[in-house]
């Protein structure tokens, strides 16, 4: 009893002085205490996470509109169900112009985009950025967001609506250079394309499927994002299921096995289909004709070729496959296949879009 007596006068001492406003003199204690606790937080995670604990810790690069307000919000309700309060979430945006010039909007912009996520319920930090060029404002938050081992890992935004307009050619431009920088900072990237049309926080799926299109080995993160999708109530009830490509010729049997003990090993629950095509539909950029490449460019390196050598090999050996490709087909004289799913973006796709 004198315990709990001793912490409730602690406490009422605690709320008077609190009350009282002594802290103009002296300091709030309690943050600073929490300054202090964070700081050792932080020089404890310098380091990377371990692969098995790996998760997305998202920087969201936000448009803003001439009256700096967010042009897709729908952005932060998707980043909200991704993430479900867990995780480092940074909130960025670029404007153009110089900060002696800019600030006042700077601040404004900030305002609204933290409005917007207390509205949206995402959990995170807001980082702003005025720079001379909205390339480079979007390269220093990919180089600088964070601090110490707080900081982001993968990168998401929205894909560029006006890209193909004349009036907007830098869209595009600027769309291919986050792209280039954000695979030489070694993050993931994602892009989500028609992005308005994302569910709110408050809409609920009461069933549907989550289609993952497994085509490139990268190590499980196409897996990952529905997985932690399904952990919100409002994509709980959808199903996930897993399309992987197989050629004719190969055991669709046995990599419909390998592919299910993968899933078990991960913890993740999901139908897996085998979808069988011919070599001339599949893209160049498969796990195998991925591994030629790799292949290849270490032989090249082992022959210590020049710049302009490597690019003149590469070329021959690209026309010699496609040559013998060619040949092949002519031979075989295989009745034309209809139209099937587009698994890569090629030129004449992104044309054609």
């Amino acid at each position: 009893y004198y315990a709990l007596s001793a912490m409730l006068i602690a406490g009422c001492i605690y709320k008077y002085i609190e009350y009282r406003g002594a802290e103009k003199e002296w300091g709030d204690g309690i943050r600073g205490l929490s300054l202090n606790a964070a700081r050792y937080a932080l020089l404890r995670v310098e380091h990377g996470p371990h692969t098995k604990n790996w998760r997305p810790q998202v920087l969201v690069m936000l448009n803003l509109d001439a009256e700096q307000a967010v042009k897709h919000p729908r952005l932060l309700s998707f980043t909200s169900q991704l993430k479900a309060g867990k995780g480092l979430t940074i909130v960025g945006s670029v404007l153009e112009g110089t900060y002696l010039d800019k600030h006042m909007e700077a601040q404004r912009a900030e305002e609204n985009i933290r409005s917007l996520m207390s509205t949206e319920k995402t959990k995170g930090f807001c980082q702003l950025v005025v720079s001379s060029s909205l390339r480079d404002g979007m390269s220093h938050l990919i180089q600088s967001a964070g601090l110490g081992g707080l900081k982001h890992n993968t990168v998401l935004m929205a894909w560029p609506a006006s890209w193909k307009q004349e009036d907007n050619p830098f869209s595009w431009k600027n769309f291919v250079d986050t792209v280039r920088d954000t695979t030489a900072a070694h993050q993931a990237l994602l892009v989500a394309k028609n992005v308005d049309s994302f569910p709110q926080n408050q809409e609920r799926f009461g069933g549907g499927h989550v289609d993952v299109w497994w085509i490139v080995h990268d190590g499980g993160m196409l897996m990952l994002l529905p997985f932690l999708l399904r952990q919100h109530k409002v994509w709980r009830k959808c199903r996930m299921r897993i399309f992987t490509v197989a050629q004719v010729d190969d055991n669709s049997i046995q990599m419909k096995k390998d592919l299910q003990m993968f899933l078990y090993h991960l913890r993740i629950s999901a139908e897996v289909e085998v979808v069988e095509m011919v070599e001339n539909d599949i893209s160049a950029f498969t796990y195998e004709r991925t591994l030629m490449m790799e292949q290849r460019s270490q032989m090249l390196k082992q022959m210590q070729l020049s710049k302009n050598e490597q690019e003149r090999e590469a070329q021959l050996i690209h026309d010699r496959n496609t040559a013998s490709h060619t040949a092949a087909a002519a031979r075989t004289q295989a009745p034309p296949t209809p139209d099937k799913v587009q698994m890569t973006w090629t030129r004449e796709k992104l044309i054609a879009e």
